[in-house]
């Protein structure tokens, strides 16, 4: 069994030990997809009484396996040393995140072979779950807590989880965190386990903007699309141009909207040089028809 390392009280080390004892570090090798669970689209057919939720943050997925910190893909996160050494020898999943709308920034922090101080400095792990813990996640959110509390690690911090009662008070907590500049929000059920893979035990949601932008340009498909519309080349009206590649019919990519007609696209924030994050072709304008 790992060697349970001091905290600040008797209780939190013995809590330490005891997760050591019943779930024993999972080491997963580097380049080897971690076992995390993935969250399926909110379809708003759920009890929202069964579920926590919390913010979404727009930040690098990072699961610390008890030894080393890895990306969503099982790639080694080359942290500097003072990050990672106080970090239990348990799997911990959660964010690397600076604040909203960081996302590119730090993406390429995270991305680095040679840890860039001043950079990781700014960076939290956001936690907000126990993946080797075989309790629920009413239980495991306890544990994560308290533990994330004795070990008192400044950029260490656990997710905050909260309830709603209805639809009204989800949009209301959607649009709050959308105005301060938040991703949208994470829906957890209480009474599930934690299990790799997609599953409807955790559920996001975003908000989508509508905007208008002229066609300009096309690209080719590829694949199943060979010899069809690949993605839209359009321009907003500031001038920035960027691709619609995703929302076509199939007989839209046979016959694309023209050069010069205005479409509608949805998107979901912006990147730091204001590109439309995840944006798809909603339809032509009616008037382009």
């Amino acid at each position: 069994m790992a060697r349970c390392k001091p905290l600040r009280s008797v209780a939190a080390g013995t809590l330490l030990c005891g997760l050591l004892w019943i779930h024993p570090p999972l080491v997963v090798a580097a380049e080897r997809e971690p076992p995390l669970l993935l969250a399926n689209t909110y379809q708003g057919d759920i009890d929202l009484t069964d579920y926590w939720v919390s913010e979404k943050y727009d930040g690098v997925r990072g699961y610390w396996d008890g030894r080393q910190l890895l990306t969503r893909a099982g790639n080694l996160i080359h942290a500097p040393a003072w990050f990672v050494e106080r970090l239990p020898p348990i799997p911990l999943d959660g964010e690397l995140w600076m604040g909203p709308g960081l996302f590119e920034t730090t993406a390429s922090i995270v991305r680095d072979h040679f840890p860039e101080e001043a950079g990781w400095r700014r960076i939290q792990f956001l936690v907000f779950d126990l993946p080797a813990h075989t309790g629920v996640f009413d239980e495991r959110k306890v544990v994560l807590n308290t533990l994330v509390t004795e070990l008192d690690i400044p950029w260490l911090r656990a997710v905050a989880h909260s309830r709603v009662r209805d639809g009204a008070q989800l949009d209301a907590m959607l649009l709050r965190v959308s105005k301060a500049g938040g991703e949208g929000l994470m829906l957890h059920r209480g009474s599930s386990g934690y299990r790799a893979g997609r599953s409807d035990d955790l559920l996001k949601l975003k908000p989508e903007t509508d905007a208008e932008a002229t066609v300009v340009g096309y690209l080719p498909g590829k694949g199943k699309y060979a010899g069809l519309l690949g993605a839209l080349i359009v321009q907003r009206p500031d001038g920035l141009q960027f691709h619609l590649g995703s929302g076509f019919t199939d007989r839209q990519r046979s016959n694309p909207p023209p050069l010069g007609a205005r479409v509608t696209y949805a998107y979901q924030g912006v990147t730091a040089r204001g590109v439309p994050r995840f944006a798809r072709f909603v339809r032509v304008r009616d008037d382009d028809l």
